[in-house]
């Protein structure tokens, strides 16, 4: 039973995540290739995009609720480090572009794609750690 209700919240997270990945899309690609720059159906995109991101969040929490203690205990250490980590670096990024010590202009994109693999990272390290 445990393990059915596991995996029906993983999937319903995976579904959710997908989901906003493809809003994200809409809302990124629309004004450009779709609807040609209208106000209100960006708006609308952006928004819709919003509310998927916290039902997302919602199942996110739920999978999370339903991990024992040494998994949320392994997560929770995890996420700490990637959020110190992201701060640190996304801040130290910024100001390097600041002041023009990059050439190119300081990307969301790299410091969310840094996030993802410190948190791969530092769940394989707990874990290992843990387990």
């Amino acid at each position: 039973m445990m393990k059915e209700e596991r995996k029906k919240r993983t999937i319903r997270l995976a579904i959710w995540t997908w989901t906003w990945v493809a809003t994200l899309a809409v809302a990124t690609f629309g004004p450009k290739f779709i609807w040609e720059n209208s106000t209100l159906l960006t708006t609308l995109a952006i928004c819709i995009n919003l509310i998927n991101g916290v039902l997302m969040i919602l199942a996110n929490r739920s999978l999370f609720n339903h991990y024992d203690e040494l998994e949320r205990k392994i997560h929770l250490e995890s996420m700490g480090l990637t959020l110190g980590a992201t701060v640190i670096v996304g801040l130290s990024y910024s100001l390097l572009d600041q002041t023009n010590l990059i050439t190119s202009d300081a990307e969301i994109s790299y410091l969310i794609m840094f996030m993802s693999v410190t948190y791969l990272i530092t769940l394989l390290i707990n874990r290992k750690r843990y387990l």
